[in-house]
């Protein structure tokens, strides 16, 4: 990988990882086009430069996150479920569900959903400080569906935060603040695996480092972009566009290129 295919990796993710449009679909076809999918520092990678776009929420709302320790205990009870679930079935779940038909069908059934989100709830002005645990928990169970690849963690948790009769912004800003501990769990898992089983070189660290700050600053203007959209627009335009990579996604299976999970 070299620093043109980092870079575009990495402004593919600030983009797509807060938005309810799936960043797994993106990286599918963005690794794809580039022939570089199959690389195992690139699977790495894109799990890796999460952190740049953990750090944009904390940066954002840092403020809201040295608050309490009730809001610490809320995110872990949210974390909880995707955590034990996604250790217990992670092997299942890449052998059954990791292939580019189930993401695509994923994208396009997630964007028919979105299509109808903003008729089937009716959006409280509830305060995003009113979280209670039982909420927290429901939320933290949506999050799981999203173990299915295509399946967006942030449409499921938005999604799960509006069965809770919070608002789209309140929903959204729970959803960002799930994100740092799912988020940074997973890079830390994916960064040890690879140091085992392949090891970091010089070349390479420099690269992961470029992906996580371009990450982070495309992410910080993902994120304040999507929560103003979302308030002025709602859902509607994402599920649209969702059908449309899903659809992307099987002509480019049908045409032949190799697609594979990153």
């Amino acid at each position: 990988m070299n620093y043109f295919e980092a870079i575009i990796l990495a402004i593919i993710e600030g983009l797509t990882e807060y938005l309810p449009v799936s960043s797994t679909g993106h990286m599918i076809i963005a690794s794809s086009m580039m022939g570089i999918a199959s690389d195992e520092f690139v699977k790495m990678f894109t799990i890796a430069i999460q952190f740049g776009a953990i750090l944009s929420v904390v940066v954002l709302y840092w403020k809201r996150f040295f608050q309490s320790i009730d809001f610490y205990l809320k995110l872990f009870v949210a974390f909880l479920p995707a955590a034990v679930i996604g250790f217990l079935l992670n092997d299942y779940i890449d052998a059954l569900l990791e292939n580019v038909i189930v993401v695509a069908f994923s994208l396009m059934i997630g964007g028919v959903v979105l299509l109808f989100v903003d008729k089937w709830f009716k959006y409280q002005e509830n305060d995003p400080d009113e979280m209670t645990y039982g909420k927290a928990l429901a939320v933290g169970f949506f999050q799981v569906i999203a173990m299915v690849p295509g399946v967006s963690r942030s449409a499921a948790t938005i999604i799960g935060g509006l069965t809770q009769n919070l608002t789209r912004t309140a929903a959204a800003e729970f959803s960002f603040f799930l994100a740092v501990p799912t988020m940074f769990a997973a890079t830390a898992y994916k960064m040890l695996k690879f140091q085992k089983e392949v090891g970091f070189t010089l070349e390479n660290i420099p690269v992961l480092l470029v992906g996580n700050v371009i990450a982070f600053v495309v992410a910080m203007v993902a994120i304040k972009s999507f929560i103003t959209f979302l308030t002025k627009h709602g859902f509607e335009m994402f599920g649209w566009y969702r059908i449309a990579l899903g659809a992307i996604i099987l002509i480019l299976y049908s045409l032949g290129y190799q697609l594979q999970i990153v």
